[in-house]
């Protein structure tokens, strides 16, 4: 950054790791003045992570990095360059990933799904990273509650027209991740429901399209009552078969149903609590609490 003569500081925030991480960055802010050392509480995720440096940051626009090497340094250059040149929202896109095949596929698959039933346009090919102006650090900092959601797509929820560039994904560090494939799902939901009403609808059609089966259904059964038990491929339908089939089926809609509905009020519930998404601490040997939202 200093040899393209860009003005920065580096927001190091330690999402409750184990190691040694965050002593080294302590060690780095006390020799470099343009470097902030946080640490969190406990391990909230890296979206949170993301969420308080930039309540912590103090710059015209921000970006982050993450730590696996995975998006090239010379793109924050080619961010800057474009927020210099009039943008407000740069999010760099993966035109490729070397991550195995399962992995591509899933999130392939994950990007399709939340493109067709969110209001939330991700680019082809996914994004982790974004550069933003000071206007939209100031809309999440004071507009946003981070409970339940993820810094992407609220980032492109906000609009201003998003400039996307393409990038090549490199395979990242062999350092063990912490990413799990239960934050993964965490993170899924997140989006999904966060940004989709598709859900709730969708109950709604079920309702109709069971409502208009179950008329149907009265008519069959007064064509029996009236004329008597047809023969269906040589075999009487006896009635208790039908009987169960009809309680199993709509017991499994019912509960489906209450399932996606209870997913909204929990998400309700955790809001209104109006609990931080994350505590920060300042420093390694200050216990108590500091700052959270």
């Amino acid at each position: 950054m200093k040899e393209n003569g860009i003005p920065f500081e580096f927001i190091v925030v330690d999402d409750g790791s184990e190691d040694e991480s965050f002593e080294l960055a302590v060690e780095l802010e006390r020799n470099n003045d343009n470097v902030r050392a946080f640490k969190l509480s406990r391990n909230y995720g890296s979206n949170y992570a993301v969420f308080a440096g930039l309540s912590l940051s103090r710059g015209a626009c921000a970006t982050f990095i993450p730590d696996d090497e995975q998006l090239p340094y010379s793109k924050l250059v080619e961010m800057y360059r474009l927020w210099k040149a009039g943008e407000k929202v740069i999010v760099p896109y993966r035109t490729g990933r070397n991550d195995g095949f399962m992995t591509n596929l899933a999130a392939r698959t994950f990007y399709s799904i939340i493109n067709r039933m969110s209001e939330v346009r991700f680019p082809k090919g996914g994004a982790d990273a974004f550069l933003i102006d000071r206007e939209l650090i100031d809309l999440l900092n004071d507009r946003i509650h981070p409970i339940n959601t993820a810094i992407i797509p609220e980032v492109l929820r906000l609009g201003f027209s998003p400039c996307f560039i393409p990038y090549e994904r490199v395979r990242g560090t062999n350092v063990k991740s912490r990413w799990t494939l239960k934050k993964k799902m965490r993170f899924f939901k997140d989006i999904f429901f966060s940004g989709s009403t598709w859900p709730i609808r969708i109950i709604t059609w079920l309702g109709f399209i069971f409502a208009v089966l179950a008329f149907c259904m009265i008519i069959f059964y007064g064509y029996i009552a009236i004329f008597g038990n047809p023969d269906f491929w040589g075999e009487k339908l006896p009635g208790w078969t039908s009987t169960v089939v009809i309680i199993s089926f709509f017991s499994g809609i019912t509960l489906f149903s209450l399932g996606i509905i209870a997913e909204y009020i929990w998400r309700i519930y955790e809001e209104v609590k109006g609990r931080p998404g994350y505590i920060i601490r300042k420093k390694k040997d200050e216990g108590d609490k500091q700052e959270g939202k």
